[in-house]
């Protein structure tokens, strides 16, 4: 067994690799919710253009940057979670910046403190459950951090960004491809201070045919409710429309419901066979808000959560039955 699926906040993969991607989601959110800046390490391996790359989101703005660097200067530690790419080094604790080209220079450190893990277990080693055992699916999913406290600046150009008091989060991908189609919200600024929230439905190949999935978990007062495919959930409600999508997901305990408000959007590079080639839409200055009830409705928990990262792909919404 290849245990490494059981620390998949670790490189996965190995630079000889071909028609590979494996990246890593940064997000971070100042206590004021006035900044939002969101970086993304990873690397491509393809037969013409290996690299590795570190992507820039603000949030606010919906700007985005694209930093290439050589494939020889991604380093990773075989043991523990860390990366260095270029001159900037990412870490499930801290992230040090050292980026700067023409247009973008981005310098500072920010710690992560109160960091709260995803549960694992001998056959669930992520939020990906037993399907993470399950070989050659195109895209596999990790979160590393669900929630966490940042204290630290950053200086973007000549703008000083202080994120003491604000909040944090940690997932990553890797694989050959991003799905064909997909809808992902994710939210951890709510009211409560420790909640989190993370949903992704995709389309999913498989033996020539494809299935939807979805995997999600809403972290609320230190306990975890798992929504996803491999538990027997399910998705009761689901629609969409130019401002909002809203679901509701059904385990054997209780029901919630999600309202997720569309914002501001910037583009982002998603890979294909490896290849950063692809072009997506991302917002992480979207809103979400929760109705979580037990199964006999009654309400248990609501909140709104701010500064919510969407990706819709509206193709995905053609494969759903309602």
């Amino acid at each position: 067994m290849n245990l490494l699926i059981y620390r998949s906040e670790i490189f996965q993969g190995n630079l000889k690799k071909k028609n590979y991607f494996e990246g890593w989601y940064f997000k971070h959110v100042t206590q004021d919710l006035n900044h939002v800046w969101s970086f993304i390490p990873g690397v491509s391996l393809t037969d013409n253009d290996s690299h590795a790359f570190i992507q820039v989101i603000n949030g606010i703005t919906g700007k985005t940057d694209y930093i290439s660097y050589p494939l020889d200067e991604f380093i990773w530690d075989k043991k523990i979670f860390y990366l260095k790419v270029g001159c900037s080094v990412f870490t499930d604790k801290y992230i040090d910046l050292k980026i700067e080209t023409e247009k973008l220079t981005v310098s500072g450190h920010l710690d992560y403190e109160n960091i709260v893990k995803y549960p694992k277990s001998l056959f669930s080693p992520g939020i990906m459950g037993w399907y993470s055992f399950v070989p050659f699916m195109e895209c596999k999913h990790g979160i590393v951090s669900v929630n966490h406290d940042l204290s630290g600046r950053i200086k973007v150009n000549e703008n000083h960004i202080d994120f003491n008091g604000g909040k944090g989060y940690i997932e990553k991908d890797w694989g050959t491809s991003f799905p064909e189609a997909w809808l992902w919200i994710q939210a951890n600024n709510f009211q409560d201070h420790n909640t989190s929230f993370t949903f992704s439905l995709a389309k999913i190949p498989w033996r020539g045919k494809f299935f939807i999935g979805f995997i999600a978990f809403l972290y609320f007062n230190k306990i975890f409710s798992l929504f996803s495919t491999y538990n027997n959930s399910v998705i009761t409600e689901i629609s969409h429309n130019n401002e909002s999508i809203n679901l509701t997901l059904k385990n054997h305990k209780s029901i919630l419901k999600v309202r997720a408000v569309k914002n501001t959007f910037g583009e982002l590079r998603a890979p294909a066979s490896g290849d950063m080639s692809r072009r997506i839409k991302e917002s992480i200055d979207s809103e979400v808000n929760l109705s979580l009830f037990d199964k006999h409705n009654n309400i248990i928990y609501y909140d709104t959560g701010k500064r919510a990262g969407l990706e819709v792909i509206d193709k995905i919404f053609d494969y759903i039955k309602h």
